[in-house]
């Protein structure tokens, strides 16, 4: 009886600890780890808990952060319309054409950033329908360079494309994809100087097709690159507001992933950035 209780004793304490634990981490305190004593089933079901626990605490911040930065962004402009329109009704400030353009690109960008952050939460939440049809690549590209032709020659910047001959077709949701190029686009032209260069190509590369975005700006930092695609990152921390709402690769990145693709980004520091999407073969036709 006495060996029998000791035994007992020894193989509940684990699960003992766990259940406190357990009980600990849904009273909200993330992050408890437990001892892992063993290399048995014991000891993976502790190291399963402490990963698990360690994953929600994760998660919980960066969904504070992801709050606060929403929170930050819409207050900028919302501060802007609210002072305008007080200094007009108090009669402060004399109603002038400026002045109507000004609230009228506030209200534009938070227009933008409330679209953006519903189109990223439906993409995520696999609720963005797709109307996928066979597209030739050299459109998307076409039409990229188009929307951005006027752009690009104010600041001197020279766009390009190029593509392998006889290209098989895409299915694709053409919006969609035209999308993911914007946003690629306006983030190489941000950081483009005058003079600069950016280059849309797209290749047939085994396994799918590859469209790549290429610009010869100032490059990224590489304890950078693995965070540009998460919401609301910004490489420079002191960059100033330009209109954009911080979601551009977060999204491209979502609705890359929704064609079964995925995207890429390599840099070099003084010689610029390429941003891949890898479409499967399945989305070729």
């Amino acid at each position: 009886l006495v060996m029998g209780g000791f035994i007992a004793t020894t193989l509940t304490r684990p699960l003992r600890v766990l259940t406190e634990a357990t009980q600990d981490v849904a009273r909200g305190n993330l992050g408890r780890q437990v001892d892992v004593g063993s290399n048995d089933e014991l000891g993976e079901l502790a190291f399963a808990f402490n990963h698990m626990s360690s994953d929600l605490a994760h998660s919980v911040n960066l969904r504070r952060q992801m709050t606060a930065d929403i929170a930050h962004d819409l207050r900028t402009p919302l501060s802007v319309i609210l002072g305008y329109t007080e200094a007009l009704d108090e009669g402060v400030l004399a109603p002038s054409q400026e002045t109507y353009a000004i609230l009228h690109d506030e209200a534009k960008h938070l227009s933008r950033l409330v679209e953006d952050l519903r189109t990223l939460s439906l993409a995520e939440a696999g609720e963005l329908r797709l109307y996928t049809q066979p597209i030739h690549p050299e459109e998307l590209l076409a039409r990229a360079i188009a929307a951005h032709k006027v752009k690009a020659d104010q600041k001197g910047v020279t766009l390009l494309s190029h593509s392998d001959a006889n290209l098989p077709s895409v299915q694709v949701d053409p919006e969609r994809m035209a999308q993911v190029l914007h946003n690629l686009v306006s983030n190489a032209l941000r950081y483009t100087p005058q003079g600069g260069t950016i280059l849309l190509s797209a290749a047939s590369r085994s396994g799918g097709m590859e469209i790549a975005v290429q610009d010869s700006g100032q490059g990224i930092a590489p304890e950078h690159l693995a965070k540009v695609f998460e919401r609301f990152y910004r490489v420079d921390a002191a960059r100033q507001q330009t209109g954009e709402s911080g979601l551009g690769l977060p999204i491209a990145k979502s609705l890359v992933e929704m064609h079964g693709g995925a995207i890429t980004v390599s840099s070099e520091i003084g010689k610029g950035t390429t941003f891949t999407i890898r479409l499967p073969q399945n989305k070729t036709v």
